[in-house]
């Protein structure tokens, strides 16, 4: 019998070397203990941006949008981190893609009743525009790939970047979630009921009832490769996706399987950081896996940092890579009062999406 399921999985190694990340929070320097949290008394949360004039050339920034500003300067500031001049790929996930390019573009048709276009909009609206700029800007013509997978887009990117590097470990790839929260798609989103109407603290997300989250963006770039060195950050040590369980138990055995298939129990997992967004109609499912399964282990959460977003995961990733490069969990993002076990060694990131696409990640020390 086919199984209602279906998973996709790849459980192997790949490094971390560097990274650069832009979120609403102060992420840019890739400092956990000393970075500045910033709260938001609104449903849309947006990036925090870094001068982009030590990434970009003013000529060039100039019919730059804003994702496309926020991609290139993320992507060079993880390849200075990481030593790199130029990735042996490029590999991007996103789910709405130049979203607000595509807007512009659409608007001009109708305010010129289809004539006279001006082609920039129309050229930086497609999804692969940020992967195809950098490879542009670095001279890049190696193998190059943007993932649109919806709430999936990260989850196989880095599937797509782990499958490179267990080819050839000494490979250095860049892989990337990216997305954009435009004012259009916000309206639009809200419209259908997935903001919350008032808040005023994002920082105390869970503590706001009613239906809904916080709308977010983010572009959390990574080189990884399968060369251990001593300043690599954290390591991806496998990810697993699965399309709609048909029951709790199938979720709960994915996650116990995928655990297993690394030689981990439930007992293993340092932190479990949960993708819980505040709303309630999903987070029964969360809170669920949290008491059954993890009711002994630490459970953090990190929506109330970066918003909700098409390739949140990406931040989590970012977040999980820098508690275990630092050896320490911030206060701000723990659920629950299990004590921690020192040195910290796993953590499982646990995302999902409307009960049809869930994910798991696990990131481990080196």
């Amino acid at each position: 019998m086919t199984p209602a399921w279906f998973c996709q999985s790849i459980d192997m190694k790949a490094y971390i070397r560097g990274i650069g990340n832009i979120s609403p929070q102060h992420s840019w320097d890739n400092r956990l203990k000393e970075m500045e949290v910033t709260g938001y008394d609104n449903t849309h949360l947006r990036c925090i941006e870094p001068h982009y004039a030590e990434y970009i050339k003013p000529i060039q920034m100039r019919r730059m949008s804003r994702i496309l500003k926020m991609g290139v300067a993320a992507a060079g500031k993880c390849l200075r981190d990481a030593g790199v001049e130029v990735p042996d790929a490029i590999i991007t996930g996103t789910g709405l893609g130049m979203m607000g390019d595509t807007e512009k573009f659409l608007v001009s048709m109708l305010e010129n009743d289809e004539r006279l276009l001006t082609p920039t909009a129309f050229i930086q609206s497609t999804h692969n525009t940020v992967g195809a700029h950098i490879a542009v800007m670095l001279k890049c013509n190696k193998y190059n790939f943007t993932h649109v997978n919806d709430t999936l887009s990260f989850e196989n990117t880095l599937l797509d970047g782990l499958i490179r590097v267990n080819e050839n470990p000494a490979e250095k790839v860049l892989i990337a979630g990216i997305d954009e929260m435009t004012d259009s798609y916000f309206t639009i989103a809200r419209n259908a009921g997935y903001w919350k109407e008032n808040i005023d603290n994002s920082l105390e997300l869970l503590r706001h009832g009613g239906p809904g989250s916080i709308a977010g963006e983010g572009a959390a770039f990574f080189i990884i490769s399968g060369e251990q060195h001593p300043e690599n950050y954290a390591c991806f040590s496998g990810v697993r996706t699965f399309y709609k369980p048909v029951s709790e138990a199938e979720t709960d055995q994915f996650i116990i399987e995928f655990l297993s298939a690394h030689g981990l129990g439930l007992q293993d997992v340092d932190i479990l950081l949960s993708g819980i967004n505040g709303d309630p109609r999903g987070d029964r499912i969360y809170r669920r896996v949290h008491e059954k399964l993890f009711g002994d282990n630490c459970i953090a959460y990190y929506k109330h940092l970066c918003g909700e977003y098409y390739t949140s995961s990406s931040f989590a990733s970012w977040l999980g890579a820098l508690i275990l490069h630092e050896q320490h969990i911030p206060g701000y993002i723990i659920l629950n009062d299990k004590p921690l076990h020192s040195p910290l060694k796993n953590v499982l990131i646990y995302n999902y999406h409307h009960d049809t696409n869930h994910a798991l990640i696990l990131l481990s020390a080196c």
